[in-house]
């Protein structure tokens, strides 16, 4: 079980859970085609983008298996993006981690300060001993921000999803607790 006590403080972002003033912020992810592009869901309406919203709004903690944490990046009082965990699973003690953000955001390296908190929280707080993520091997942005993180490439699957109309492929990166430990012993020094 993983409830953090918020909000979580990164060099530059506050990640907290959704709020109720965030709509407007959100919608400009969930309503931008380019946002939405490599991402399950389609572009939402305003009416879409509230009932998002009140869902995020109580994801707020992970108490069984199959949930989502969800918290938005927030900059200086600004939802520029959300980073998500899952609890995979309670028995593999696995967890899936994911991302994203507002393009005006890009290359700024907000989304991978965002996510090496959710690794530390899946790894410290959770105690996982392995989390993965997935993109499609087109999300070039996204599957070199999960290298950085020091996931590596495990698979790539082939036409493995009928997605938005086409089969596409699927990168998974993964990264144990022991090489994420090893990883942070280094860059503390």
């Amino acid at each position: 079980m993983l409830r953090p006590d918020y909000p979580i403080r990164t060099e530059r972002l506050t990640l907290r859970p959704f709020a109720a003033g965030d709509l407007d912020d959100l919608h400009a992810l969930t309503g931008d085609p380019q946002v939405v592009r490599y991402l399950y869901w389609e572009v939402h309406t305003p009416e879409e983008t509230r009932e998002a919203l009140a869902r995020r709004m109580g994801q707020d903690a992970l108490t069984e298996e199959g949930q989502w944490l969800v918290l938005a990046m927030d900059l200086d009082g600004r939802v520029i993006g959300q980073v998500v965990l899952k609890w995979a699973s309670r028995v593999h003690r696995q967890g899936e981690l994911g991302f994203v953000l507002n393009p005006a955001f890009h290359g700024r390296g907000y989304a991978r300060e965002a996510a090496e908190a959710m690794l530390r929280l899946a790894f410290e707080g959770l105690g996982l001993h392995r989390v993965y993520g997935a993109c499609d091997t087109r999300n070039e942005g996204s599957w070199r921000l999960l290298e950085r993180l020091g996931m590596r490439r495990e698979a790539h699957f082939v036409e493995d999803e009928l997605f938005k109309g086409e089969f596409g492929d699927q990168y998974i990166y993964a990264v144990l607790a022991r090489e994420w430990r090893a990883r942070q012993a280094i860059s503390s020094r």
